[in-house]
């Protein structure tokens, strides 16, 4: 295996772009989330890139607009769909024996995938999609239930109660949060479910179980839904060494 680094053009701005290079037709590319540039946090995408190479499957990573080492400026999530589409022209161009390309993103990567039906991909693993229209609602109620059901589980917290180590009033607060309703779904989860419901290839929404993020999405969504995989002692991105090697399960499939 060996990684290239290489640049690409989106719309007379140039990107930045890293291939792990691999003999198999059936390639991943990885969409950024948030402002993360495409080694990802702690290196996790680089590091996912390597092991998927290794497994002899070719992996594309890239810097959208204003981020990392390309030019240009920032659009956010919902104005990256042409440095997508950009980055899967390029990666064929780079690969030329692939016939096949699946796209991974976690976060708002994942929710621009689904808003553009696919963005042109071949199959989707999607985690921990970002459902919320701002950065501020409370967790939902779901997410404090088993907030307080670990806790209920744990002998230290019954000794931080019976010590004073816990206010009895923010204790209150959250009882009642829990017992509430689910929130309404947010314009953007109505809009996401909308363009997946168009995308025709095969799709796996990876979900972390102790990540803000998937459990917001998991309240906005059916949770029943056949398409959804649970890794549940998982944070959001992955980094403990059993969630890590879920992910990586998980990709090879919808590489397979």
């Amino acid at each position: 295996m060996s990684r290239r680094h290489l640049d690409f053009a989106c719309g007379g701005i140039e990107l930045a772009g890293t291939l792990d290079e691999a003999p198999g037709a059936s390639g991943l590319l990885i969409v950024s989330g948030g402002n993360e540039t495409r080694a990802g946090a702690f290196s996790g995408q680089a590091q996912l890139a390597a092991r998927i190479a290794a497994a002899g499957h070719p992996v594309f990573r890239f810097d959208r607009r204003g981020v990392g080492d390309s030019e240009g400026q920032n659009l956010g999530f919902r104005g990256s769909a042409a440095d997508i589409a950009a980055a899967l022209e390029a990666f064929r161009a780079a690969a030329p024996h692939l016939s096949r390309v699946a796209g991974f993103g976690n976060c708002d990567a994942a929710s621009v995938l689904m808003l553009g039906s696919g963005a042109g991909f071949d199959a989707l693993a999607l985690a921990n999609p970002w459902t919320l229209d701002n950065d501020h609602a409370a967790p939902p109620p779901a997410a404090i239930r088993a907030r307080y059901g670990a806790k209920l589980r744990d002998p230290r917290e019954w000794r931080r109660l019976f010590t004073g180590g816990v206010s009895l009033g923010k204790l209150a607060g959250g009882l009642v949060r829990a017992a509430g309703p689910a929130p309404a779904p947010t314009t953007l989860a109505q809009e996401m479910k909308a363009g997946l419901a168009r995308f025709a290839g095969p799709v796996e929404i990876l979900l972390a179980g102790r990540d803000r993020t998937a459990q917001l999405f998991d309240a906005a969504w059916d949770s029943d839904d056949a398409l959804i995989r649970r890794c549940p002692d998982a944070t959001h991105a992955f980094a403990e060494p059993d969630a890590r090697e879920w992910l990586i399960e998980r990709v090879l499939a919808a590489l397979a």
